[in-house]
């Protein structure tokens, strides 16, 4: 009998779907350290991800022909061991474009309209206006990674009166955006918006993307939020952009380091706005994954593969 683990912690009623949609399986629900050295080997397939389940799995031979991860991003699997085993990779994206959409525009609204501000002018007791307060309607966005999560951000730029502005690897064009180039183009994109919106995965050519020469190509006062991954930002470089000026301000779930250090000067600038990586966190998530999941194994079972979200090894993601 094949066995299917699922270390994500969904509700019973979840469990129950996932159960029937292998019928003849053995579904094991647990938490990584729960879960024995021999049911780990015994395993076909493994929703959720842990260190655990490597130091076990590494140690020799295994059952193991998919894994279904909990997140968007995979930089925290050991992708080329995996694929030298053969194993398949699938991640949760679609679980996570409404949230990571709306924390997008938490954070411009936020600086559009002061509130950050305001909010720091309120636990001091003090009534006080500012200067000058924006808007985002006729505004120019630039989305950098435009896939499902870049659309749904591009979906609201619209409803906004945003001229919207996708980079993606392959340029091919989508719903939603006025206009999508390669990364070749990206600095045309950077010089044209007033927000910059960075959704970029970790991956080797990713890294430090957004570099000292990066942020001075942006327009003066820009604003910069990144709901992508920390390690695509030179973090030194977007303090010293924040510090001067160019760049107007910064809206950030993710960091490098992450979590960021108590002593890091982004706690202290008035024109960031920091949340620690709960972009994508929803009450919705749990269902969204186990319809994914259900979806996954349901095509895995049919024809011997999942039908959403494979990795492909070599972009890693």
């Amino acid at each position: 009998m094949p066995t299917l683990i699922s270390m994500f912690g969904f509700t019973p009623e979840q469990e129950r779907a996932i159960a029937e949609a292998a019928p003849g399986w053995k579904a094991v629900f647990a938490k990584p350290k729960e879960l024995s050295a021999e049911t780990l080997r015994e395993a076909e397939v493994i929703c959720g991800w842990h260190d655990a389940v490597w130091e076990q799995l590494s140690q020799g031979p295994s059952a193991l022909r998919w894994v279904q991860t909990g997140s968007a991003g995979v930089d925290n699997l050991p992708l080329s061991e995996l694929e030298k085993r053969g194993v398949v990779v699938t991640t949760a994206s679609g679980v996570h474009p409404v949230p990571m959409a709306e924390t997008a525009f938490a954070m411009l609204l936020s600086f559009t309209r002061k509130l950050h501000l305001s909010v720091r002018k309120q636990l001091e007791h003090k009534w006080e206006k500012f200067e000058t307060y924006g808007e985002l309607h006729g505004s120019t966005m630039g989305i950098i990674g435009a896939g499902q999560i870049g659309a749904e951000v591009a979906r609201l730029a619209q409803a906004f009166g945003m001229r919207t502005l996708g980079v993606r690897r392959s340029g091919k064009r989508a719903a939603h955006f006025d206009k999508i180039v390669t990364f070749e183009r990206l600095d045309e994109v950077l010089a044209e918006s007033d927000v910059v919106v960075n959704i970029v995965p970790a991956t080797e050519e990713t890294n430090r993307l957004f570099d000292s020469a990066r942020f001075e190509r942006m327009k003066a006062g820009a604003i910069f939020v990144n709901i992508g991954r920390g390690s695509s930002v030179d973090t030194d470089a977007m303090v010293e952009a924040l510090r001067s000026g160019h760049l107007g301000g910064a809206g950030l779930d993710v960091f490098d380091p992450e979590p960021l250090p108590e002593d890091h000067p982004l706690w202290e600038m008035d024109n960031v706005i920091i949340t620690p990586h709960i972009g994508g966190l929803t009450e919705q998530y749990k269902q969204r994954l186990a319809d994914i999941f259900v979806d996954n194994l349901r095509a895995y079972l049919a024809t011997g593969t999942p039908g959403r979200n494979v990795v492909d090894y070599r972009v890693k993601y």
